[in-house]
């Protein structure tokens, strides 16, 4: 689990964050919803220590992160996975060297239990026999399926997913979701996606914390969203609702 307490965060005197608590349970896909500038990057930046927070702590597992010392934060961050918006994965490197990047700078391991672990990541994620080809030689789909083996490689147990549908087509987006939660279930992790994407809250959703303006002014289920009589989350689904109409016009759906 992970906790997080009164988080605060400004840059330049503007205020991103104001006071955001919450509780992110084990075994289960938690979201971070909300418009674009209200805080969900710079919240889960924060809950990683990419970001440091003004105030607030950040709880893994009942440990402090944020007044942890040095060696503390390195052994939490040994088990924090990150799907980052864009895969991010090296160009230079082949499938097999990115998945195994980070057993190569967090492990000791011997380079025969490191490839033994990448095919077993990459078969999970449906990807077998692809370890040579180049990120310039695979599919968008694939690239984030490559990132999700590279963020569970390390046995995590956190995996963060910023906007892991970004760039997706909707049948692919939910092959994506799919995977993240059946993963997650598989190994009991502490999941968190950021994302603006509503097919992916009611796809995965099964905590929900909604921000807007760097507040959390709701929190629930994929199966309570919709009952809200917060008015910042409804403008919030009807804008979701009415691009998706207008994306779908464009392609002639």
């Amino acid at each position: 689990m992970i906790e997080i307490n009164n988080i605060r965060k400004s840059f330049d005197g503007n205020p991103v964050l104001s006071g955001v608590s919450g509780k992110f349970e084990q075994g289960q896909t938690n979201m971070i919803i909300g418009a674009s500038g209200t805080g969900k990057s710079v919240l889960i930046k924060c809950i990683v220590g990419l970001v440091t927070p003004d105030d607030g702590n950040v709880y893994f597992s009942g440990r402090d992160f944020t007044k942890s010392n040095r060696n503390e934060k390195t052994e939490i961050r040994r088990e924090i996975g990150f799907l980052f918006q864009g895969g991010a994965l090296f160009d230079s490197k082949n499938v097999e060297a990115n998945v195994k990047f980070p057993l190569d700078i967090l492990t000791k391991m011997p380079e025969s239990e490191k490839l033994d672990r990448v095919n077993s990541v990459l078969s999970r994620v449906g990807l077998e026999n692809v370890n040579k080809k180049m990120p310039s030689e695979i599919s968008g789909g694939m690239k984030k399926r490559v990132g999700i083996a590279r963020a569970i490689v390390n046995n995590s147990q956190y995996l963060f997913c910023d906007e892991p549908n970004s760039g997706l087509d909707p049948q692919t987006s939910i092959r994506i979701d799919n995977l993240i939660q059946e993963i997650t279930k598989e190994l009991n992790i502490t999941t968190i996606v950021v994302s603006h994407d509503m097919n992916s809250v009611m796809e995965i959703g099964e905590h929900v914390m909604f921000l807007y303006k760097g507040h959390k002014v709701w929190e629930g289920t994929n199966e309570t969203i919709s009952e809200t009589d917060v008015q910042e989350l409804n403008d919030f689904l009807f804008s979701n609702k009415l691009m998706r109409t207008l994306r779908q016009a464009q392609n002639g759906e």
